[in-house]
């Protein structure tokens, strides 16, 4: 009734393709598996959208929320990725700031601050509409920019982000082995 559908049924990836061998669906819970964790994308494709999940991490946790994104290629840059990483941990403490939680990856930095630490339960949004990129974190706005500004000039990472410009695509998980 209030307008959202789930991605997921519960207890199956059904819906799901890529690394479904990387990722376990149980009790209303997608959790990548220990040294795995590949890309994994939703079999359907989405333009504007807001996404609400909650998510919980463990310590040094590096995954990130492919939007727009093709079903092959590295997200990032052939689509957007939506960072889910660790601030807590010390082996992240000299990122980019557009690579802290939150981030579109290369293009726009999110605020820091609002994170609960690894082992609490965090609630985020992501809403893309049109060319607007918004993510709220427990309630607060992380980050809420303009795609196309954000490419003024070139991107903020100094690297090509051709997917960017991408109106629709799959969303999903970026894996990068981490639980």
């Amino acid at each position: 009734g209030d307008g959202f559908r789930p991605l997921m049924n519960g207890d199956s990836l059904e819906g799901w393709i890529g690394d479904t061998e990387g990722y376990k669906a149980e009790g209303g819970v997608i959790r990548v598996l220990p040294g795995t964790g590949g890309d994994l994308r939703t079999s359907s494709e989405y333009d504007d959208f807001q996404l609400r999940f909650d998510f919980l991490l463990v310590p040094g946790s590096n995954n990130g929320i492919a939007v727009r994104a093709p079903v092959e290629g590295n997200a990032a840059y052939e689509g957007l990725e939506i960072q889910l990483i660790d601030n807590f941990s010390e082996s992240y403490s000299t990122l980019k700031p557009w690579q802290y939680h939150g981030s579109a990856y290369g293009l726009m930095p999110a605020k820091r601050g609002w994170m609960l630490p690894p082992g609490q339960w965090n609630r985020q949004e992501i809403r893309l509409v049109g060319r607007r990129l918004t993510v709220t974190l427990n309630g607060y706005v992380i980050l809420d920019g303009n795609i196309d500004e954000a490419l003024e000039g070139g991107a903020v990472s100094g690297v090509d982000h051709p997917g960017a410009v991408r109106s629709s695509g799959h969303v999903g998980f970026c894996g990068h082995g981490s639980e």
